[in-house]
């Protein structure tokens, strides 16, 4: 996939289109991914203004200052919301009686964040990266909505559907929402998520993005998987294949695995992709990851190298796993 350079990008006239706003909910960790999603969104659809928020509970001087470059870079505008959850109200019994890290509430505070802001938002998360124009997005009509959702993969969501016992037969991936915020607020979406967090008997695996499932199922919109389109880097790398497989004509792809396209020891397809958008985005001096940097990470690469006739890699780098879990 050939991308365009800076000034290719900034060489484009405008549509005349209000400006489309995008959220992500990162930490320090997460910038530098972050800026190659949106370094392969802008590259993808260089007419469009865009407005890219970003919530977060702290981020360094560094990653302030990288942000704020994007808008000298592209026809772009940014903004950062660092998030005190006291501020929130409807916080305050949730907080006191929670043993979930308080990072997966970023989210759901969006609607409340940008309510002053615009009508509409699209979450995205971190691990994503645009491959098409975003056009019938930017166009869609979703004043009927609360929020617009792509179904999860299908056996994920068959043990979901049966696990919260959800009437109607659909479960959404969270990776990518589009957010209706006035209809989202008056049906108070954020608190009844809460709610479900709290007081649902099930096992909720998958945190918020369960509960707003209980909550939205039957009142979300779903649309093609082309807007979020999962795809997992290890069922590749377990067959020893490291070419992209052909997404058809995918916008989002969401690469939701535990190997992600920054993870250059994989050597798959999927991070030179993702290089080449970095090297478009503020956060271009940034190496990928050479190496494994966890336990988890360790351990499949042990795999693979074995998988790849590898022996004695695999054990090194298995030995290395031992070494990193016995030190927690």
């Amino acid at each position: 996939m050939n991308v365009p350079t800076q000034e290719e990008i900034k060489a484009h006239p405008g549509n005349g289109k209000p400006s489309f706003h995008i959220a992500f909910c990162v930490d320090n960790n997460y910038f530098r991914a972050m800026g190659g999603t949106i370094a392969s969104i802008v590259a993808n659809n260089p007419d469009q203004h865009f407005t890219f928020h970003v919530l977060a509970f702290e981020v360094s001087e560094d990653h302030q200052r990288r942000l704020k470059q994007l808008e000298a870079m592209y026809r772009v505008k940014t903004e950062l919301h660092l998030l005190d959850l006291n501020d929130f109200t409807q916080f305050s019994h949730f907080l006191g009686h929670s043993h979930y890290s308080l990072s997966i509430f970023t989210r759901l505070v969006i609607p409340t964040v940008l309510a002053e802001v615009t009508d509409r938002v699209l979450y995205l998360d971190a691990d994503i990266l645009c491959f098409n124009r975003l056009d019938a997005l930017v166009d869609m009509d979703i004043s009927q909505d609360i929020a617009v959702v792509v179904p999860d993969a299908p056996v994920t969501l068959q043990r979901r559907v049966a696990a919260l016992e959800l009437a109607h037969k659909e479960y959404f991936n969270g990776g990518v929402i589009f957010i209706n915020i006035p209809k989202w607020l008056a049906e108070d979406i954020t608190p009844k998520t809460l709610d479900a967090l709290l007081n649902s008997k099930t096992d909720m695996r998958f945190n918020d993005q369960d509960a707003l499932n209980i909550v939205l199922n039957g009142h979300a919109r779903y649309v093609s998987p082309k807007w979020n389109y999962l795809y997992d880097l290890i069922h590749d790398l377990n067959v020893n294949k490291f070419a992209l497989k052909p997404v058809g004509r995918a916008i989002f792809v969401h690469f939701a695995g535990a190997v992600k396209p920054w993870a250059a020891w994989s050597r798959h397809e999927a991070c030179t992709l993702f290089r080449r958008y970095l090297d478009i985005s503020p956060w271009a001096d940034m190496a990928l990851d050479q190496e494994p940097r966890n336990t988890k990470e360790l351990r499949m690469h042990s795999r693979f190298m074995y998988r790849q006739g590898r022996p004695l890699e695999s054990l090194k780098w298995y030995l290395r796993y031992l070494g990193k879990r016995a030190a927690k």
